[in-house]
């Protein structure tokens, strides 16, 4: 980084306005009222179907299109993000249709070979075939015919106005089709992009009902004057947020839209710093529900204050707080947010004050909600083991925000930058490196791995 960008102070734009997660939140906001008083609506417009509130899963599914059309909409009309060099499309060198047909041929192969492999592991693993999972390959399926036959016109289309059509997934098509040369290299990218989206595409609309539901169900009136009903009631809401702006950012991953994988994180650490935080990997699916569990004989936040009445407004204040920042920090991405990704540099929002908030917050929510150096039978013993393990579960997300920060400082001189500047700028950045510094002195730095 120069010295002249260090003097200014100047933190770099962000590639994501914050206008676009706004946008989605209010259009979010919106469909839930409609949900919640379907049934007076239905009434009054005489709508054929049952007087009830819309919580049912498929509900839940439509809020995505609702969501996505909106933030879709600023991106276009506000933004005109459809206009970046970084699309890597040229709309006013339109190829001809016979020019570019032979190279989409290639691709359709690749998407569709793509999404059958894709398919073939979701068979395979019996965790998609049980419990909340059962409703993501219901909707995936259902959606698997509409994308195979609308993938042919839209990568037509596409082809013809990119600035390099033969890009990842063409090397992959011409893999598997034997005529061309391919590189190995794009191979690789196009499946770690397409690998992050099958996995964490089926995890997030498998929790897509439950909190939806409850939100969309939800007696506000009656827990108003009861703070840890209400807090957990809000909470739910937030994350809420946090799932259904975060699924449709694994959706909605198109140029025209500028929101493309430019890349999957090529670090192998990465991958298991990320993936052991997800079923079916997570600390509570490893055989025995304690491999890691922080919450032995621990009486919560809501137990320590009962007595304390005000103790107990400031508690559920102070987890409601953390968790509309880890929310403010999945919908500031916009039609961007998704695991183990390059999609371009975020750099205001809560990512202003420290470069990962959400990891940040999710933590100190399970410090202030389980509090497990304080047990109810007086165990000395449990109170070091809990506190021990919710040290080590911080510890893998300490790491999992390093691998992410190798990936886009190797990506991105504009990430390079904002790295920088956050050093020198950023308040809670700079007291957690000088933290980091006194308890994990700098090792040898993290390698791609490939």
């Amino acid at each position: 980084m120069s010295t002249a960008f260090r003097k200014t102070g100047a933190r770099p734009a962000s590639d994501v306005s914050a206008g676009v997660g706004l946008a989605g939140l209010a259009a979010l906001a919106f469909w839930i009222v409609l949900c919640r008083n379907w049934a007076s609506i239905a009434e009054g417009l005489s709508l054929p179907g049952p007087r009830a509130p819309l919580s049912g899963p498929y509900a839940s599914v439509a809020t995505l299109f609702f969501t996505g059309a909106a933030m879709t909409l600023w991106s276009l009309c506000v933004d005109k993000v459809h206009l970046r060099p970084s699309t890597g499309i040229d709309w006013t060198a339109q190829r001809a249709f016979a020019e570019t047909l032979d190279t989409s041929i290639t691709k359709i192969v690749s998407l569709w070979a793509t999404w059958a492999l894709i398919g073939g592991f979701y068979w395979v693993c019996r965790w998609y075939w049980d419990g909340q999972y059962l409703f993501a390959m219901q909707v995936i399926g259902s959606a698997a015919i509409p994308l195979v036959v609308l993938s042919i016109p839209y990568v037509l289309w596409i082809d013809r106005v990119l600035v390099n059509p033969r890009d990842s997934a063409w090397h992959f098509g011409a893999m598997l089709i034997g005529r061309e040369a391919w590189d190995a290299v794009e191979v690789r990218r196009h499946w770690r992009a397409w690998a992050i989206k099958g996995f964490f595409g089926a995890f997030m609309i498998s929790i897509l009902p439950g909190g939806f539901a409850r939100i969309v169900e939800a007696d506000f009136s009656a827990v108003l004057n009861q703070p840890v009903e209400l807090a957990s009631l809000l909470i739910e809401g937030l994350f809420l947020i946090d799932v259904q702006i975060g699924t449709v950012g694994y959706l909605f991953t198109f140029r025209p839209l500028d929101a493309h994988i430019r890349s999957g994180n090529p670090l192998l650490a990465g991958w298991v710093a990320a993936l052991i935080c997800y079923p079916p990997f997570v600390w509570g699916t490893m055989g025995r529900a304690d491999v890691l569990g922080y919450e032995v004989n621990t009486g919560g936040w809501a137990h320590w204050a009962a007595a304390y009445d005000g103790m107990l407004w400031a508690w559920a204040a102070l987890l409601v707080l953390l968790t509309a920042v880890y929310a403010w920090a999945t919908f500031a991405f916009g039609l961007r947010f998704s695991n183990l990704t390059y999609r371009g540099v975020l750099t205001n929002g809560p990512y202003r004050f420290t470069r990962h908030p959400a990891y940040l917050s999710k933590n100190l929510f399970w410090w202030a909600s389980a509090v497990p150096f304080l047990v109810t039978n007086g165990s000395v013993t449990d109170a070091v083991r809990n506190t021990v393990m919710l040290s080590v579960v911080s510890g893998i997300y300490y790491w999992r925000a390093r691998t992410e920060e190798a990936h886009l400082l190797a990506e991105d001189s504009k990430y390079r930058e904002y790295h920088a500047w956050m050093s020198e700028n950023a308040s809670i950045t700079r007291a957690l490196r000088a933290v980091s510094r006194l308890l994990l002195p700098r090792g040898p730095q993290m390698q791609p791995a490939e």
